[in-house]
């Protein structure tokens, strides 16, 4: 019996993640407005009603995706993080936040999280998931920036919010430019700017 029950929650979550990953390629396409139920059942290969058994209506689902969305940035930006081997919290945090707005360049991105977010699901619920999954991220790199003596002693929420909410000005920014490469550079320069003018020069350092 417990046996069933583990299979059916099996079959459950598996059929979650395949109305979600349908849908965040459809919404990400074609936009939220654009999308039917019916075409995510059918991309996703199950029928409505075991859709409508996982989420109660289209803003639900959308919501699961924006969140599944949400949780792909972070990873991508821990491996950059990662990938760039250096010992320098100011570095690693620089390098973070780069990968960061190179990530919201993504069609996808721009579409899900950044045009169609705030008006589905709302300025404060868009923003609480946001902050969710990022400020922790910037929290703990500017807390270890902190402990090496890279940054001075400060308050660290109010330091993480006013970083993503440039970081979130810059996505939104691009996501609406004419000139995205350009535009990007030029974005780029900028935080480097911004999160270096945070650091102690070390040791050696003019």
């Amino acid at each position: 019996m417990n046996a069933d029950r583990r299979t059916q929650a099996e079959r459950s979550a598996t059929t979650r993640a395949a109305v979600i990953r349908a849908a965040r390629e459809l919404f990400g396409q074609y936009g939220y407005g654009a999308v039917s139920t019916v075409a995510v059942a059918e991309a996703a290969g199950v029928s409505r009603g075991a859709l409508y058994h996982q989420f109660s209506e289209k803003r639900d689902l959308f919501e699961a995706v924006f969140e599944d969305l949400e949780r792909s940035l972070v990873q991508v930006i821990g491996t950059a993080v990662a990938n760039s081997r250096s010992a320098d919290p100011i570095t690693n945090l620089i390098v973070g936040c780069l990968a960061w707005l190179q990530a919201s360049t993504a069609p996808e991105v721009q579409r899900i999280a950044l045009l169609d977010a705030p008006a589905v699901l709302g300025w404060k619920l868009w923003r609480e998931i946001e902050l969710r999954h990022t400020i922790g991220l910037v929290e703990n790199a500017l807390t270890g920036a902190i402990a090496a003596k890279r940054i001075r002693p400060q308050p660290v929420r109010p330091l993480a919010l006013v970083i993503v909410g440039a970081l979130d000005e810059a996505a939104q920014y691009l996501a609406h430019s004419d000139n995205v490469a350009a535009d990007t550079a030029a974005l780029r320069s900028v935080i480097e700017q911004l999160i270096s003018g945070l650091a102690i020069p070390e040791a050696g350092e003019g």
